[in-house]
């Protein structure tokens, strides 16, 4: 059940409490700890759930420290759809505290603290936001996905007005998101041999993961890896909006790629290139590799057969 309600200054007391007792958890690699969310707003509605953000020095560390966050009352989420994130929840049906844990460095921790300082600084936005969540509660009681998707377009855009310009990657999610991932497709790939995209059954597909790059508000890049046996990856799509290429942005969305695949185990990330992108690859150290797709998918022979070990 989504619940709004006003504000309470309690809300600020009980970061504090639960604060030091997660410092405590994720011990020396916790570097700094803050108070976000709605809660960490004075004024503002929100719904009665403590959101905490962690710094760390290392993401990988975090998960060392489940067994202390889970005599906490946590249960650990894994990254919840964030890429680089440890996320745990307290209180399961009637949850009270929200823990997002980034690594120092990671976007997503200047974004989170701009718009909180936005908030307080901006009575008639907070307002705003306010109003907006009591309508979407009222309006989905029982559905925090769309509760949550129903402010992705305000949220957008508080995002512009505090000049957040940063990089970051998420799994597509929200509707905004998914129709940025169809137009990209068929924009940069299907529309050069005249076909609809046959492959929108991937979105549901657990061995396929649909990426979206974010530059500050605006949704730039995309890519489709597959995930295959053995620890092999295939990047069947990476593409950067034409108006933000050669500013080093298409590299950098690589290199998120495949620290993610390498996070999660995958040894290797097998691409089948066109001549226009081969140099792109090899100048971020792909070589020839065989492809062997396990699907048996035909490929254009013009495709250049590369890969690297991650």
């Amino acid at each position: 059940m989504i619940e709004v309600i006003p504000y309470r200054n309690e809300w600020a007391s009980m970061f504090e409490t639960e604060a030091e007792l997660i410092k405590q958890a994720l011990g020396d690699n916790c570097i700094a700890i803050y108070h976000i969310g709605s809660t960490s707003v004075p004024g503002l509605a929100a719904k009665p759930i403590i959101d905490i953000l962690p710094a760390v020095k290392n993401i990988l560390q975090v998960d060392q420290a489940t067994a202390e966050m889970e005599q906490l009352g946590y249960e650990a989420k894994g990254e919840y759809g964030m890429p680089f994130r440890r996320y745990f929840q307290k209180g399961g049906e009637k949850r009270t505290y929200n823990v997002h844990v980034y690594e120092e460095g990671n976007s997503e921790i200047e974004r989170y603290l701009k718009f909180r300082d936005w908030m307080i600084a901006h009575p008639d936005d907070r307002e705003a936001y306010g109003n907006l969540k009591k309508e979407l509660a009222l309006k989905f009681p029982n559905d925090i996905l769309a509760y949550c998707m129903g402010k992705d377009e305000f949220v957008a855009g508080i995002d512009i007005k505090t000049g957040f310009d940063g990089l970051r990657v998420v799994q597509a999610l929200t509707d905004r998101e998914w129709q940025a991932v169809r137009q990209l497709r068929q924009k940069y790939f299907f529309d050069r041999v005249a076909i609809s995209d046959p492959y929108t059954w991937t979105f549901k597909h657990v061995d396929h993961v649909h990426f979206v790059l974010y530059k500050g508000s605006k949704i730039v890049g995309y890519a489709h890896i597959q995930l295959w046996p053995e620890k092999r990856s295939a990047l069947r799509i990476i593409v950067i909006d034409e108006s933000y290429r050669n500013r080093g942005i298409g590299g950098d969305f690589l290199t998120m790629c495949e620290r993610w695949l390498k996070e999660q185990g995958i040894k290797k990330l097998q691409i089948q290139s066109s001549p226009e992108a081969y140099q792109f690859y090899c100048n971020h150290a792909y070589a020839h590799m065989p492809f062997n797709d396990p699907d048996g998918h035909e490929s254009d022979p013009r495709d250049i057969e590369i890969g690297k070990i991650l």
